[in-house]
């Protein structure tokens, strides 16, 4: 999970970590503010009213609680949230029945990326009851493994291109005079040798110390890896927007043009996949935490799936600031887990 965001702070007594648990899950059940009374009686504690509403005050003082104006009930704040999940909440993995159902679903789905994009969409949708949004697999910038230069005829070449991810790639060379296969081998050779396992950007800082026929392969090269690494664009999958817009935060039209906002901006989007792809593991952004202003009402649960080195995605569930984080925590990690696993399949591994 995200590493601890919050700054040191006083110790909470166990009681007070009881209380705010308490409000937070019935605050999650019920999208109203909870009062002292509605605690003791629906939890059976064995403490005065008079104690929780102490309790409550010390949370809403230090920032975990707040309450509305119209009301005597507290709510919680992004503080409370931030230490619910990173104190309170535990681990937690979704039932058995649930994974072996969810396993069956993509063991049906052909063996095809974009089909896997969308039934992971579907399913973190209908599973955390919230918008779910799938990048597709972003390779890793291209690798060569070798290059190969076999003669057509006296003065033109095939130059194949070999990659670690295997693909294969071809380009017929115009010769400035007539070389043997010997000759054109003996280079492939000696290029391979110096450019295995290199980027396009290191392959090309290469080129200046290279003969007039190498530096055209070498060019050659650089360009069939730009263009690869240019394809490799990044698509959104999404679903569930009806499950966010059905919740009580977001009756209200402009609430649900904020949410709809949110997903279609892709500035944004893909600011948070690029923060997630770079950290890695599973992350919760609650509201924005004063880094993404348009993010105030809303979190996020964010994890990365792929095969290291080779190819990498995101995955994850955005919902109001009261979502069930234990919940949606439980399905992004087994379906980022799931996905992981069949990248790892296509990728031979």
């Amino acid at each position: 999970m995200i590493p601890a965001t919050m700054p040191e702070t006083e110790d909470m007594t166990p009681r007070c970590q009881t209380i705010l648990r308490l409000v937070i899950s019935e605050y999650i059940r019920t999208a109203t503010p909870v009062g002292s009374k509605a605690i003791r009686e629906l939890y059976h504690l064995d403490i005065s009213p008079a104690t929780i509403r102490n309790e409550m005050a010390w949370l809403e003082e230090k920032g975990y609680l707040t309450h509305p104006h119209t009301s005597a009930g507290r709510v919680p704040t992004e503080k409370g949230y931030r230490y619910f999940v990173e104190k309170l909440m535990g681990e937690s993995d979704l039932p058995t029945a649930e994974r072996r159902t969810i396993r069956h679903q993509f063991h049906q789905a052909q063996p095809d990326v974009e089909q896997w994009m969308r039934l992971a969409a579907a399913v973190l949708a209908h599973r955390a009851r919230g918008a779910a949004l799938v990048t597709s697999p972003k390779s890793a910038p291209s690798r060569l493994k070798h290059v190969e230069l076999i003669s057509i005829r006296d003065t033109l070449a095939l130059l194949i291109l070999v990659l670690y991810a295997g693909i294969v790639k071809q380009r017929v060379l115009t010769l400035g005079a007539p070389m043997t296969q010997d000759e054109l081998s003996r280079i492939a050779a000696m290029l391979s040798h110096r450019w295995e396992g290199l980027h396009e950007a290191a392959i090309a800082a290469t080129l200046p110390g290279l003969s007039e026929f190498e530096h055209r392969v070498g060019d050659a090269v650089c360009d069939m890896m730009r263009r690869l690494d240019a394809r490799n664009a990044t698509e959104i999958y999404r679903d569930g927007l009806l499950n966010l817009l059905s919740q009580p935060e977001f009756v209200h039209s402009a609430s649900a043009q904020q949410v709809v906002r949110l997903l279609e901006e892709r500035q944004l989007i893909d600011a948070l996949v690029s923060e997630v792809l770079q950290r890695g593991g599973l992350q919760v952004i609650i509201g924005g935490e004063g880094r993404w202003r348009d993010l105030a009402a809303v979190s996020f649960v964010l994890a990365r799936y792929g095969v290291e080195d080779q190819v990498a995605g995101a995955l994850g569930v955005l919902g109001p600031l009261r979502m069930r984080y234990d919940r949606a925590v439980s399905v992004v990690r087994f379906v980022a887990q799931l996905m992981s696993d069949l990248m790892s399949s296509l990728y031979g591994r």
